[in-house]
């Protein structure tokens, strides 16, 4: 059975910087392309970021460019988030993301993710 868990979130000052964690079990990161997603209240879902497996090929939502960083770590069957330079529009509910194959490229849709963690709040004050 695939589980995903989102940890790391929080409240942070604008500038300040997050690590969100997604431990997934029931399958191993380096079979299945891996995203993180975000929505704020009264927005859609928003892809952020996607990793392949392997951690050849990333992508990035043209919003976090530069500031967030998506990688994996397949001992610890971890994907994780880095979030720098926060701004108060990043405050979302922040949701990790497994496709059923290996292979993902943008744009990121949600219903392309067939497995979801539960979200990790993150909250940015200005």
């Amino acid at each position: 059975q695939v589980q995903l868990v989102e940890s790391g979130g929080g409240s942070v000052q604008a500038g300040g910087s997050l690590r969100l964690s997604c431990k997934a079990s029931g399958y191993t990161v380096s079979s299945k392309c891996m995203g993180w997603f975000r929505q704020a209240p009264g927005k859609e879902r928003e892809g952020v970021a996607s990793i392949i497996p392997g951690g050849d090929r990333t992508y990035y939502a043209d919003s976090v460019k530069g500031r967030f960083t998506i990688s994996q770590d397949t001992a610890k069957n971890t994907v994780y988030l880095q979030l720098n330079s926060l701004k108060p529009e990043d405050t979302a509910m922040y949701y990790c993301a497994a496709r059923a194959g290996f292979w993902c490229s943008p744009p990121m849709k949600s219903p392309d993710f067939s497995y979801w963690g539960q979200g990790t709040q993150v909250t940015v004050s200005s």
